[in-house]
């Protein structure tokens, strides 16, 4: 039986001014995993959350990670928040997860305000966390609280798992969920993470699938400290000059990949499956003025969507050694190290993808003919995620997106890695929804990182939407 939730959402509305007011509160909080001078901030967020959880029923542990050496420092983990609420065993159980720490920011950066408070404007609530991911794990708050005001009985126990060590790697929390697999994780029947965007700006989007990533250093040394340019250069071999030859071999200027057989490792798209990128609603003329680009190497929809989502992708992040100060430093590096990575997707091994780009750089490197040393290196990695789209767990979602904006949700995948949800997969042995609540010009990591205010409130809406839809899962 469908509960009608028409009141309810009318006096969510009315209520925006109190949900504005703990994302104030929370994105006050300056709990940048990162920085160690910032780390009692991060684990007084996951107290402040547990505080928040409890009042409202939720029975919290908090699961202690130990320490970790953070620049030098030796400093605590946050703990990870555990909750409960229900423990009905005629009722199935959502997992839901979510994070708590942000990305560094400072007005300095490039912020029009201060990061670290709440700022509405235009409709827009700017601070960072807002939207990465403060914003939509209290969404969930305000969905049972509002369930709660009007006595409407959840139809799933809900567990929470709210780390504040994403932004970090999620260090320690794999191990964590490993030693829980029997306890904590036992029973649960559905998992959700909104920890995604959609596609655009105004048409919801469910997330089935993700990429992966395999990440790599490569080294150049040859000279034992850096060097004068004018008294040493052209009489000596730069590792700088190595390096970047060795880098530019590695794609094109359409950005396909030149390593030999890796687009051969990628899963068959059938018919069925190309016909959904026809039917995804999708500007790119949006997207390319959003990322302030004056020309993309392909503009041409279907093919855009298919190099984002389906296809591997290799990006370079930067050289380390390299001076890159304002200024000039007319120096010779004396090392320097290359940092790239290759986002992979099913069916792409990681252990298959390091070999392969190993061995291309090795075979770059013997081509160069230098006599530096050249030393290649594999860096962490993670595997590309997907699930059936016609999932029990997947069709709540869609039925409660459609039941709160009135239209079909867009099935959509996404270009970055959260390894996490696999974790979540392979330990319960049950889908993984990710159902992304934020608009794609948020700005998560950026500066003016802003959740709109339409989508905090219709957040809270969809939340209450899919746990009642869950009922009939």
């Amino acid at each position: 039986m469908t509960v009608d939730l028409t009141n309810v959402f009318h006096e969510i509305d009315a209520d925006y001014e109190n949900l504005k007011e703990l994302l104030r509160e929370a994105v006050a909080i300056q709990s940048v995993s990162g920085d160690p001078s910032k780390r009692d901030e991060t684990i007084r967020m996951v107290h402040w959350m547990k505080d928040k959880l409890e009042k409202i029923g939720v029975s919290c542990e908090l699961a202690a990670l130990g320490n970790q050496t953070l620049e030098g420092k030796t400093v605590p983990l946050p703990p990870v928040l555990l909750g409960t609420l229900g423990t009905d065993t005629s009722k199935k159980t959502l997992l839901v997860y979510g994070h708590l720490d942000v990305q560094p920011a400072a007005k300095s950066d490039g912020w029009d305000t201060e990061p670290f408070e709440l700022v509405e404007k235009d409709g827009k609530l700017f601070g960072r966390g807002s939207s990465d991911d403060k914003g939509p794990v209290l969404c969930w708050l305000h969905a049972i609280k509002a369930a709660q005001k009007n006595n409407i009985e959840l139809p799933v126990n809900i567990k929470f798992c709210f780390e504040a060590m994403e932004e970090s790697g999620s260090v320690g929390l794999p191990e964590l969920l490993v030693r829980e697999k029997n306890r904590f994780l036992a029973g649960v029947d559905f998992v959700c993470i909104s920890d995604s965007y959609w596609l655009g700006t105004k048409k919801p989007c469910l997330t089935y699938g993700l990429r992966g990533i395999c990440s790599f250093f490569v080294e150049v040394t040859g000279i034992k400290q850096d060097l004068h340019s004018g008294v040493f250069g052209g009489v000596i071999h730069e590792p700088l000059q190595d390096l970047m030859y060795v880098m530019s071999q590695l794609t094109t200027v359409d950005n396909r990949i030149r390593i030999p057989g890796l687009y051969e490792q990628v899963a068959p798209l059938s018919a069925a499956e190309e016909k959904t990128y026809d039917e995804i609603e999708f500007d790119v003329a949006e997207f390319r003025d959003s990322v302030g680009a004056s020309h993309l190497p392909t503009e041409d929809k279907k093919t855009l969507l298919l190099r984002r989502w389906r296809e591997p992708s290799l990006a370079f992040h930067g050289i380390e050694g390299a001076f890159y100060g304002p200024g000039e430093k007319t120096v010779i590096p004396s090392k320097v190290i290359g940092k790239f990575s290759i986002r992979i997707v099913p069916d792409m091994d990681p252990d298959q993808v390091n070999k392969m780009t190993i061995d291309y750089l090795n075979k770059v490197w013997k081509e160069r003919g230098s006599p530096n040393v050249f030393k290649p290196r594999p860096g962490h990695s993670a595997k590309p995620w997907v699930v059936d789209v016609n999932d029990s767990n997947f069709m709540a979602g869609a039925r409660a997106m459609k039941r709160v904006h009135n239209v079909e949700p867009d099935r959509i995948r996404e270009g970055c890695s959260i390894p996490i949800t696999l974790t979540f997969q392979e330990l319960t042995g049950k889908s993984v929804l990710l159902l992304p609540l934020g608009a794609a010009d948020d700005m998560a990591h950026s500066q003016n990182e802003k959740n709109n205010k339409w989508n905090y409130v219709e957040g809270v809406k969809t939340l209450l939407a899919y746990i009642m839809e869950l009922g009939s899962a």
